[in-house]
């Protein structure tokens, strides 16, 4: 249980996070008409959430290796809000995959708070 539920998923749930958001943001760039309006605005915030999410997971993946608490109790937060953020965009892009990498990150956060007794 401890290699499923290991560290490495705050890793990888940040490269997930940060890649998706820096593609998101080279299309929205790449597909949007005309200059700069409150609609690009919109949705380059979109990837910015992302990149950051993915900037504050390395964090806590960081603290997490050198077993500073505060690692995964961020990253629970973090989870947590990529979920909701999932949820809200749910009925016009269904990511299963970030609610993948959200809810495998959240357990591995879980597993080391609580699992390591």
């Amino acid at each position: 249980m401890q290699t499923i539920l290991s560290k490495n998923w705050l890793l990888i749930a940040a490269i997930w996070y940060a890649i998706n958001g820096i593609l998101h943001d080279v299309f929205v760039i790449r597909n949007h008409k005309g200059g700069y309006d409150r609609e690009l605005l919109r949705l380059l915030m979109d990837g910015h959430v992302l990149i950051l999410s993915g900037l504050v997971m390395m964090t806590c993946y960081l603290m997490t290796a050198c077993g500073i608490i505060y690692g995964p109790v961020t990253a629970i937060i973090v989870t947590v809000a990529m979920l909701v953020y999932c949820a809200m965009i749910f009925p016009f892009l269904k990511s299963f995959g970030t609610i993948f990498m959200s809810l495998m990150a959240l357990a591995a956060c879980l597993n080391s708070l609580w699992g390591n007794h």
